[in-house]
């Protein structure tokens, strides 16, 4: 392979950002190294991480690349770093299936699946009309759905907060039937007292699993919770590393976990996550309310993963308002959305032919940011 001698960064709607790294023999790697709402702060960390480390260097060792890439710096970790080294691993991976002629799940051992079940997005922030939703997703052919369980929490809930949510599971659960699964996200947004409230009120409805029922930071109450419920617990998307998924897995609290490979450090280190992971018996089930690259990346993973569960993906996700998954696609049918399944992308590399002058058309027009909630006293509630 040539050196790696220039490389491109776009920031598009509705909220991503996607790296070109660029060889001397003409050859391409794309990524998507962001966290959302903070695309330039990332966009910052990728060009300081690509100028420093890897312009004029061969891209073909991505494992060296990576541990360059990580331990260069004396300070390390977090979902800045972590996701500007996610996106250009991501990029280097596609570069090296490229060179080879093969997809990356070749290079990861080779598949153990052909396609990935995956699950649609009913509801949104503050989730409303989601029986409808539900029922509208599964016509189309979805056998798995998820939705956000609340909006804003109190500290401790009222009855009438958690009665509302179990409601409105229920009436999914009575709009689609008991052979769709439904995932509830609590996403961080309770805290372990309003966390076993709801998973006490929900599970009657037989939900899927419940997802980040508390911020990452108390991790520790996932074993109390858990120990609460026969619902399975998922959480992982504002984990980072794998020493951070350790810990949880050390605790038996977690049936399903959730890296992100746009900011978990690519497909390099959530393969070792992943593989942890299966050491523990628990499942994978990538996060990615993402682009195309991001989703290619995570199908790649789910491919060679024995204990990977189910997938997320951004089709019709209430994010995309102005741009959706598709739109960023050369041949958009290599996501062919088929009885709640997606195939692999067996093309080299990611196996995404992404289309540059959409990018480039829809350039610098990314300013989202995350809303701030806050409750009826005026302090901050978490979104």
């Amino acid at each position: 392979m040539t050196e790696i001698v220039d490389y491109d960064l776009y920031a598009v709607p509705p909220r991503w950002l996607f790296l070109k790294l660029e060889c001397a023999d003409g050859s391409v790697g794309w990524g998507e190294p962001v966290v959302e709402g903070r695309a330039r702060t990332v966009r910052g960390a990728v060009e300081e991480l690509v100028e420093a480390y890897l312009l004029g260097e061969d891209p073909a060792p991505v494992a060296d690349h990576w541990e360059r890439l990580y331990r260069g710096g004396f300070y390390r970790g977090g979902p800045v770093l972590m996701s500007a080294i996610a996106g250009i691993d991501q990029a280097l991976w596609d570069l090296k299936g490229k060179h080879l002629g093969a997809p990356v799940h070749e290079l990861l051992g080779g598949p153990v699946r052909e396609r990935v079940r995956v699950y649609q997005w009913v509801g949104g922030d503050r989730p409303e009309g989601v029986a409808e939703a539900a029922a509208e997703k599964v016509d189309a052919g979805f056998t798995a759905l998820k939705m956000n369980a609340t909006p804003e929490l109190e500290r401790v809930e009222s009855p009438d907060t958690v009665d509302q949510a179990a409601e409105r599971l229920r009436t999914v659960r009575e709009a689609v039937g008991p052979e769709v699964d439904i995932g509830v996200d609590f996403h961080g947004r309770a805290t372990k007292t309003a966390a076993k409230q709801l998973a006490a009120a929900l599970e009657p409805h037989d939900p899927f699993f419940i997802e980040e029922p508390v911020l990452p930071e108390h991790n520790d109450a996932l074993a109390d919770i858990a120990a609460s419920t026969s619902t399975p617990i998922a959480t992982g998307e504002r984990m980072f590393h794998r020493t951070d998924f350790k810990e949880i897995l050390e605790t038996n609290a977690v049936d399903v976990i959730q890296p992100d490979l746009s900011h978990a450090g690519g497909i390099t280190e959530c393969h070792r996550i992943a593989s942890m992971a299966g050491a523990y018996d628990v499942s994978v089930a990538p996060h990615c309310p993402l682009g195309p690259v991001a989703l290619a990346s995570c199908l790649q993973l789910d491919a060679v993963a024995p204990n990977a569960l189910i997938q997320e993906q951004s089709l019709d996700i209430h994010y995309n308002e102005t741009s959706d998954v598709l739109d960023y696609l050369a041949d958009p049918s290599v996501f062919e959305y088929e009885d709640g399944f997606v195939p692999v992308p067996d093309d080299p590399g990611l196996g995404v032919d992404i289309d540059e002058d959409a990018l480039r058309e829809r350039d610098g027009h990314d300013d989202w940011h995350n809303p701030v909630w806050r409750r009826p006293d005026g302090s901050v509630a978490e979104w």
